[in-house]
């Protein structure tokens, strides 16, 4: 098998509403929060850490958004932020239970029944005690097994709740987990934006109260930014004075998604949580709604998917 460092040099690897509030401690925004099956409540709004080119933009990208308000913070083993993110919590002074930090398993971490110590490890690097949210990141490998692990370390008291990442791939996968185990997911976090609102997906769902996470949210770099272009979305950032970013955000957030996506740059830090101030109207939301193409921009087949997750194990 081949071996890589945590961090993911192509985004071809990987594909991978609201009650309550959350306040910011540096900050008067005031973060919708979702209730999820389980009854806990997760902010509805994050930071995705994606992509991110080393360890120190990653943890300075942390400290902006955590001034600025933001509390959730989506990472993955692959990701290689779990460290960065750690740290940053550390250095920002705010308690622990103030966040919400997600993370994903790849399925080298359970390819050996090496579930519970990959979840060790993983709470070594973010410097906790608990995951708020763990996700299996692929549909790929026994992960069925996994899950019955990751069970146990939620009895423990290590992970508070579960989810399924790229889940909508295989409806054997899916079932296998919502319908098979005693703890169900209460998250699915899936590519979702405007021009591919998933509407298939969210009716799937429906039935177990889980919630739909969107990864590119705003369309990722794929997309080329060609929401940020779409000529009405581009109209109603121009009614509220503010960017198609940030219109594209707050439909997310209206639509009852939960939406966490990546920046570095502390301006678009800055600007993608700044939606809380404004509202779009019910005929915004249907123009919005009407530019559903169900065109996503990550099409990589399943079964090449399968190719090149399955010989790439991670080092810790």
């Amino acid at each position: 098998m081949k071996k890589v460092k945590n961090c993911f040099l192509s985004i071809a690897l990987t594909l991978f509403g609201s009650t309550g509030l959350v306040k910011a401690q540096e900050s008067k925004i005031n973060v919708p929060t979702l209730k999820l099956n389980n009854g806990l409540e997760m902010p509805q709004f994050g930071l995705g850490t994606f992509n991110i080119p080393s360890h120190e933009i990653a943890k300075e990208a942390c400290l902006v958004a955590f001034k600025n308000g933001y509390r959730h913070v989506d990472a993955a083993h692959v990701y290689n932020t779990e460290k960065a993110i750690g740290e940053a919590m550390k250095e920002s002074g705010i308690p622990r239970e103030e966040f919400w930090i997600t993370s994903k398993l790849w399925p080298s971490d359970y390819a050996t029944d090496n579930t519970l110590e990959s979840i060790d490890k993983m709470l070594e690097r973010l410097q906790t005690d608990y995951i708020d949210l763990l996700y299996i990141h692929q549909p790929i490998g026994d992960y069925v097994g996994a899950w019955k692990e990751m069970e146990k370390a939620v009895e423990a008291g290590k992970v508070r709740a579960l989810g399924i990442s790229n889940f909508d791939y295989t409806d054997e996968g899916f079932h296998a987990i919502v319908d098979g185990m005693k703890i169900k997911p209460v998250a699915l976090q899936i590519e979702c934006h405007p021009y591919a609102q998933r509407k298939d997906m969210r009716e799937k769902v429906k039935p177990y109260g889980i919630v739909i996470e969107c990864w590119f949210p705003l369309g990722g770099a794929m997309s080329n930014g060609v929401l940020f272009q779409d000529s009405a979305i581009k109209a109603i950032a121009a009614t509220h004075r503010k960017t198609p970013a940030q219109i594209i955000i707050r439909w997310h957030i209206q639509e009852g998604f939960s939406v966490i996506p990546g920046a570095t740059n502390p301006d678009y830090i800055k600007e993608n949580i700044s939606i809380f101030d404004f509202a779009l109207s019910d005929d915004e939301m249907r123009t919005m709604r009407s530019l559903n193409k169900e065109k996503r921009f990550f099409n990589v087949p399943f079964d090449q998917l399968k190719k090149m997750v399955s010989g790439t194990v991670l080092e810790d």
